[in-house]
Order: C-alpha cells, then sequence, then structure tokens
C-alpha cells in the first residue's frame, strides 16, 4: 500500500483496505525502519513495544485524556500491568498498522487492547491496564466523564456499573 498516509489516523476504509476485518477507533500506519531489525533481520521484539507507545500517546490525546502540556492539571498516565504477545514475525520495509481501544474500565482505570497489523493478519497484541493518577501523585484520579462517554459511543465498551 503505497498510498497510505503514515503516522495519521486511517479512515474506517483505508483499514479494511489493509485487512484489517472491522475498523478501530484509532489505526496508525507505518513501515518497518532499519533501525528496528535485530541481527536476523527480524523486527526486534522491543520496537514492537514503541510502536504500541506512539499509538497509545496519539489515542490519549484522541479520546480527550490528555494534550501532554498541562502536567498541573492532566492525569498521570501509567501503565500498571502489560501483556504482549509476539504472534507472527515481521522484516524490513513491511508497512503495518497499529490499531488501538479500550475494552474495559472502571472509575480511575482502564483496559486498553492494542495489535499490529501487516498482510492483512495480526503480527502482535498488547492489552494494558492503564491508571489515572492526580496530577501531583496524591492518589488515582476518576477518569473525566467525556472521556468515559467516548469509551461507549466510539470504542463501543459496555457501561460500568461501578463506574461514576
Amino acid at each position: 500500500m503505497t498510498d497510505v498516509p503514515f503516522l495519521t489516523p486511517l479512515s474506517p476504509n483505508q483499514q479494511r483496505a489493509f485487512g484489517l476485518t472491522e475498523p478501530w477507533p484509532l489505526a496508525l500506519a507505518d513501515r518497518v525502519r532499519f533501525a528496528e531489525l535485530d541481527p536476523l533481520n527480524h523486527v526486534n521484539n522491543v520496537a514492537y513495544l514503541i510502536w504500541f507507545e506512539g499509538a497509545r500517546v496519539t489515542y490519549f490525546k484522541h479520546v480527550g485524556l490528555t494534550t501532554y502540556t498541562a502536567p498541573d492539571s492532566e492525569p498521570r498516565i501509567v501503565i500498571r500491568r502489560g501483556e504482549i504477545d509476539w504472534l507472527q514475525e515481521m522484516r524490513a520495509d513491511e508497512e503495518y498498522v497499529v490499531v488501538t481501544r479500550t475494552v474495559d474500565y472502571r472509575t480511575t482505570s482502564f483496559t486498553l487492547r492494542q495489535e499490529i497489523w501487516s498482510g492483512g493478519t495480526v503480527r502482535a497484541a498488547f492489552t494494558c491496564v492503564i491508571v489515572l493518577l492526580m496530577p501531583d501523585g496524591s492518589g488515582r484520579m476518576p477518569i473525566p466523564e467525556p472521556v468515559r462517554d467516548r469509551f461507549h459511543a466510539v470504542d463501543g465498551v459496555e457501561r460500568r456499573v461501578d463506574a461514576p
């Protein structure tokens, strides 16, 4: 796919053209770089984590959780737990898409699911629990209502009975 806009959110049609069966709330395309390869010419395991991180940062901005410009008023965003599955190797110059969505939430934390797609298949998957802390780190911060509303309207998360 040579006309894919890299590092720009993809439309549902662009996502389907990349081989995704259903569009995700956020999808970013890119291409494997030489610096991301290991001595066997496979993508190094650390590169996947960097790709997931880049998509998470963009996702947090898109859902209105942070702008990363107001540390005195925006939450501290912490990964409490993460689990990755490397499913299929990737090589130099492969184009890929990192997709991101919230799949569950509580009052001060939410579960994020991310996948890397290339060639119509999932190559890696990452699930993590994100905790929001007060800007000064003094305790947990509730997920803002507009963000929770977006989790429902855009990400398709079921309403939580334990959330405010």
